[in-house]
C-alpha cells in the first residue's frame, strides 16, 4: 500500500519480511564491526532514541538522545565503554512503518528495539527495552 508524501514520492508503510531482515542484519553487522559510520547510515537527522542505557551512560533522567550528532556521540561512548560489544539477532517483528529487533548482547541480555521509520526509510524514533527476567 502506497500513498504520496506530497512531493510525488510514494510513502511505503509496510516493509516486506525480507526487507526487515536485511535491515536488521545490516544493523547488527554494523554494530558487531564497531563501525560507527555504518551504524549512523540508518538514522534520520531528527532521530530520537530512548533507552535505560542512556540514563546510565549519560546520566540523563529521561533516557533520551535527540538528534543525529548527539546520537553519534552517545554511540561512540557506548562502543568505548563496551569494547567487547557484540549483538546476536534472534528475531525481527514487523509493524506499520516500524520494526522491532530482538537480540542478545555480549552479556546475554535480551533486548528489544522498536524502530519507527521516516517517509524516506530512515529510523526516526527508537525505544530500547531490556529483559526484566530474573537471573
Amino acid at each position: 500500500m502506497h500513498h504520496s508524501t506530497g512531493d510525488g514520492v510514494p510513502e511505503k508503510l509496510f516493509m516486506t519480511r525480507d526487507e526487515a531482515w536485511k535491515l536488521a542484519e545490516h544493523w547488527i553487522a554494523a554494530w558487531n564491526a564497531h563501525d560507527l559510520d555504518l551504524i549512523m547510515t540508518h538514522y534520520e537527522d531528527a532521530i530520537e532514541l530512548t533507552s535505560p542505557v542512556v540514563a546510565q551512560l549519560l546520566g540523563t533522567a529521561d533516557g533520551k538522545v535527540i538528534g543525529k550528532v548527539n546520537l553519534e556521540a552517545y554511540f561512540r561512548r557506548g562502543l568505548e565503554a563496551y569494547p567487547e560489544l557484540h549483538f546476536r539477532l534472534k528475531d525481527v517483528f514487523l509493524g506499520v512503518s516500524s520494526v522491532v529487533l530482538f537480540y542478545t548482547n555480549q552479556k546475554g541480555t535480551l533486548t528489544a528495539e522498536f524502530m519507527e521509520f521516516s517517509p524516506i526509510g530512515k529510523v526516526a524514533r527508537v525505544v530500547a527495552n531490556y529483559s526484566a527476567q530474573k537471573a
